[in-house]
């Protein structure tokens, strides 16, 4: 059995991931950690990728594709890591694309048994616009969905 657990660094993801360990390390199954980067193209701003804009008072900030890509890195390692500490086989998997795309495409890929998110993640700031990325994924994905709160 393997599982998909969605993280991104916040709370949320890091209690689906422990959730999710808790639930599949007695059963011996593995987890695959991922992580989707979107990059994005600011024409004002330039032609270079950036993978993420958020809006500071009057500013605009924006995140390059090298330092998302360095920061789901990260994000990714400390996962595998919680995974290997609790017992649990892991795998990590930097995405490309829009996280409710990327997820479920990579868990039918995968051939997994379920996927694991967290309620709310670091992308709340856009839910607004666009949708909760938990809901999207139990909308779209193949296999189970379990979100957690």
């Amino acid at each position: 059995m393997n599982f998909v657990v969605a993280v991104d660094g916040s709370a949320a993801a890091d209690r689906a991931l422990d959730h999710a360990l808790s639930m599949l390390e007695p059963l011996g199954a593995t987890v695959t950690v991922v992580h989707a980067v979107e990059p994005q193209v600011l024409v004002e701003g330039g032609e270079e990728p950036v993978a993420g804009v958020a809006r500071t008072g009057d500013r605009i900030v924006a995140e390059s594709l090298e330092d998302a890509e360095s920061r789901a890195e990260r994000v990714l390692q400390a996962a595998a890591e919680r995974a290997a500490d609790a017992g649990v086989e892991a795998t990590a998997e930097l995405l490309y694309g829009d996280p409710v795309e990327a997820i479920p495409a990579y868990a039918d890929e995968a051939d997994a048994d379920g996927i694991f998110v967290g309620h709310r993640g670091l992308s709340k700031r856009y839910e607004g616009l666009v949708g909760s990325v938990a809901k999207e994924l139990v909308e779209r994905a193949s296999c189970p969905v379990t979100v957690v709160r």
